[in-house]
């Protein structure tokens, strides 16, 4: 039969106090002397005693757990994210629980009903590519779990957010390439009912507006994110009349595929065309065909702040929604493109 673990009681029981003051001296409390607290601690110690959460939760009502649901963990840039996460959470005693959607909506779905049964916090979300409607989020409000979302975030009103200006990165990155003497630029964009695809887009033709170059629809095409829905953007790019030199792509990993398939057509890249793309990936540096820049969107510093609104909405610092911007940079060689 396995031994039995000690409890409060035990302890109090050994050093003839009360189980409170054993309570108390394990929380550090001021009410209990310097000495108590050595001895309680010390027996705690020396018996193997471990809090019983269970108890905790029904005291404070909190697991101190927080969820985080991203559509991939082996992407770089939300293994990065989920450093940040995990950082930050660990300096205030929280343990962080993962789920991945795989861009799935009935698998980000079922992953909030399992966290919400487990009573964590709050949840963090980088949303799927196909959701488009939130109410398992707002479910969640009767239960008090409150919910932060970055990177792909739902486009409605008063929620909790942090998000990279991705306006702002297009504009920087067609800017780039306009410097680079390329008139005809094409963009890859993901799909058409994502914001982020939509931000992007509206980078894109403020861009050209202010760059004065004529706006052309054809030159905009979307991928699923797939090889082979990237795979078809190229092929509708490159069979348009005026055929791009440069184009810019939702992420490194459209960029890989689309580098793959201009390779597959005799193209030479990185000299009959030139790829910008964004994340600012790792694996970039390794590439035989890099992009010709990236823009760094600062995974990590988005998963810390994402994690400090949601422990400031638990301790009840916020109590209005939260939408913390981070600026893009354009990133040529882990450089800094001015």
């Amino acid at each position: 039969m396995p031994e039995k673990l000690p409890t409060i009681k035990e302890i109090a029981k050994r050093l003839n106090i009360s189980p409170s003051s054993v309570s108390r001296a394990l929380h550090n409390h001021p009410s209990i002397g310097i000495s108590t607290k050595e001895k309680v601690v010390s027996l705690a110690k020396e018996l193997g005693y471990e809090p019983n959460q269970t108890a905790i939760f029904f005291q404070k009502r909190k697991t101190f757990t927080i969820g985080v649901i991203l559509p991939k963990l082996s992407e770089a840039f939300f293994s990065e994210a989920i450093s940040g996460i995990e950082d930050f959470a660990a300096k205030h005693k929280y343990t962080v629980l993962v789920g991945q959607s795989h861009n799935n909506f009935e698998k980000e779905k079922k992953i909030i009903e399992t966290m919400k049964d487990h009573r964590v916090d709050g949840i963090i979300v980088s949303v799927a590519k196909n959701t488009f409607q939130y109410s398992h989020f707002e479910a969640l409000k009767k239960y008090n779990i409150p919910v932060v979302f970055f990177d792909c975030i739902p486009d409605t009103p008063n929620i909790d957010a942090v998000e990279c200006d991705m306006i702002d990165g297009t504009v920087k990155a067609i800017n780039f390439l306009i410097k680079k003497k390329h008139k005809v630029i094409g963009f890859i964009n993901g799909p058409a009912k994502l914001p982020a695809s939509q931000q992007r887009l509206q980078g894109y033709k403020i861009a050209m507006q202010k760059n004065r170059l004529k706006f052309d629809p054809q030159l905009i095409v979307n991928t699923d994110l797939t090889p082979a829905g990237t795979e078809q953007a190229m092929f509708e790019l490159l069979a348009y009349k005026r055929k791009p030199s440069a184009i810019v792509a939702f992420n490194d990993y459209v960029t890989l595929d689309a580098v793959q398939y201009a390779r597959s057509k005799g193209i030479i890249v990185n000299r009959d065309i030139f790829f910008v793309s964004y994340a600012n990936l790792p694996v970039n540096h390794y590439m035989a065909y890099p992009p010709l820049a990236s823009i760094e969107q600062f995974p990590y510093e988005q998963g810390e702040k994402a994690m400090e609104i949601l422990l400031n909405i638990i301790q009840e610092k916020t109590m209005q929604p939260v939408k913390a911007i981070i600026e893009p940079q354009l990133m040529l060689n882990n450089q800094l493109v001015l």
